[in-house]
């Protein structure tokens, strides 16, 4: 999650430090204020490109820095944008900027108020539709883009072959090498997130025995809860010989005291289990640095890793064969292409399939945005084969079943718009991405079909964070929290509100005076109704 963001010279905001915290956070404000600029920051974090125009009149610089805690570890990312250039950071180190996509790739989502246009686009639409796939719909892609790498290298390695067979000798040192490496360093599944467990808990040994011992001292030490409990057992027996109904009280007194007693001894045997060992640290500290750099190498997760070096030791056999009988080239280059053809056109029906789970799915959140009779369909049409496919993918959309659906961009209006974009993201889930920022997709839309909105992005926002650049009271009513840019001439202000503050915001938002009593009494229905509506959801 982003734990804290700083902005310093972005446009408007010459000093923002933020704390977002966890599930819903609602970013308002009044038009031209500077809200959007938040979520360039974070546009600006995950490494998309730098606007000059964006630096303020604070100074030639304009700098943001992201702290992210990334599977239990802390993430420090800055950038700093000046005339002409930007440079990024990763913990203090400078790095290139596509470092930062491949970084924060799949951690950070932005959904635009403008993402309509996206779902236009052939590749979006596809990747949302893949995003829908089962595993074994997922498992055809991944043997689809191997069998296409797979017969893309038959093809480099019959160039090759042709003219230049030490580029292909080249090519399987290489690969053996990759493999070699990750097979000595043996990674195991989930192994980095064991040592980082493991390595926190021998840091921090002398603290946890700490811990234990004064919990210890206090449940089952001298005057603890044991002996308190058992002179409350004590006096209740006695009590019991002239009031009966008090022996059920002094049993569950001794209950409790055989419980604190239990406590007590395991936390006793938790203690001595604990002990600070600096060497055990130290080799589970430099097990975690080898396997970062393997996936610094090779993937982002030690799967993906396990998954590279197995590969590559696939392709090296692939390719030593290959030089081992360059004669019947021809032959293998046919059976990829039959391979790749058959896996296309299973991939093509796992598509199909996919692609309306997706649009049922959607048009149940569509229905619930306010929509009577949506349709929204998926279209797999095959085409040559490619590196993801061999298909085109389409999305149609058509506000009520008595229409025809078409694409997107000449059948919605705004609100629709708005609408359409959150219910296909919730259904593909985001790319289950932990933090995914929303701005102004709420656009064209009130009433309670906004309350609708706000409930899905509140939703959304379980176990993960959702920040939304809104300008409808009903979305920020439903926030966990809830941010405010205020300008002041040419600066802006970002600013976390709660109670009365808040409720004058929301004042605002509803049109009227902050400082209205009947104004406040609306924002504060507003405010209940949003938790009723969580409330229910949860339940």
């Amino acid at each position: 999650m982003l734990d804290e963001l700083l902005v310093e010279n972005l446009g408007l905001i010459a000093h923002a430090r933020v704390e977002p915290g966890p599930g819903l956070i609602a970013v308002t404000g009044e038009t031209g204020a500077g809200k959007t600029l938040l979520l360039g920051a974070l546009r600006l974090l995950r490494g998309d490109a730098a606007r000059r125009d964006r630096v303020g009149p604070g100074g030639p610089e304009a700098r943001v820095e992201g702290r992210f805690l990334i599977g239990g570890q802390e993430t420090v990312v800055s950038r700093r944008v000046e005339e002409g250039r930007s440079r990024a950071y990763v913990d203090g180190s400078m790095v290139p900027r596509r470092l930062l996509e491949e970084r924060l790739r799949g951690l950070v989502e932005i959904v635009a108020q403008h993402e309509h246009l996206a779902l236009g686009r052939e590749a979006t639409v596809r990747a949302i539709v893949d995003a829908a796939l089962d595993p074994a719909g997922e498992a055809v892609l991944a043997a689809y883009v191997a069998a296409w790498e797979h017969r893309q290298a038959l093809r480099r390695a019959a160039e090759s072959l042709g003219g230049d067979r030490r580029a292909l000798e080249r090519e399987v040192d290489l690969v053996r090498h990759q493999a070699r490496e990750i097979a000595a360093a043996a990674p195991a599944p989930g192994e980095d997130r064991v040592l980082a467990v493991q390595v926190e808990r021998l840091r921090h040994a002398q603290e946890i025995v700490a811990a234990l011992g004064t919990a210890r001292a206090a449940v089952a030490g001298e005057a603890g809860v044991g002996d308190t409990l058992g002179g409350v057992v004590a006096g209740l027996r006695r009590a019991a010989v002239f009031d009966p109904e008090l022996a059920q009280a002094a049993e569950r007194a001794h209950l409790l005291a055989e419980e604190a007693a239990d406590l007590g001894a395991e936390l006793r045997r938790r203690a001595e289990a604990v002990e600070a060992d600096p060497a055990a640290l130290d080799a589970a500290q430099q097990r975690l640095a080898v396997l970062a750099d393997l996936r610094r190498k090779y993937g982002e997760t030690l799967e993906e890793v396990i998954a590279f070096g197995e590969a590559a030791l696939q392709r090296a056999g692939t390719l030593t064969g290959l030089l081992e009988r360059a004669d019947g080239l021809a032959e293998e280059a046919a059976a990829a292409e039959t391979a790749l053809a058959e896996l296309g056109t299973e991939l093509t029906g796992a598509r199909r399939a996919a692609g309306a789970r997706l649009a049922a799915v959607a048009e149940g959140h569509l229905r619930q945005l306010g929509f009577r009779n949506p349709v929204l369909r998926v279209i797999v049409e095959s085409a040559a084969p490619a590196a993801r496919g061999a298909d085109r993918v389409e999305l149609l959309f058509a506000s009520d079943a008595a229409l025809e659906p078409a694409p997107v961009a000449r059948v919605a209006s705004g609100g629709e718009l708005s609408r359409l974009v959150l219910a296909v993201h919730l259904a593909a889930g985001v790319g289950e991405a932990p933090v995914v920022a929303f701005d102004e997709i709420d656009a064209g839309i009130g009433g309670t079909t906004a309350l609708a909105m706000g409930e899905k992005l509140a939703a959304l926002a379980a176990g993960r964070q959702v920040l939304v650049v809104t300008h409808l009271p009903q979305v920020a009513a439903f926030a966990d929290t809830h941010l405010v840019v205020d300008r002041e001439g040419s600066t802006a202000t970002v600013r976390r509100i709660d109670g009365t503050e808040r409720l004058a915001e929301l004042t605002r938002m509803l049109g009227g005076l902050p400082a209205s009593e009947r104004g406040r009494g609306h924002a504060a229905e507003l405010v209940e109704a949003a938790a009723a509506r969580r409330a229910a959801a949860s339940g």
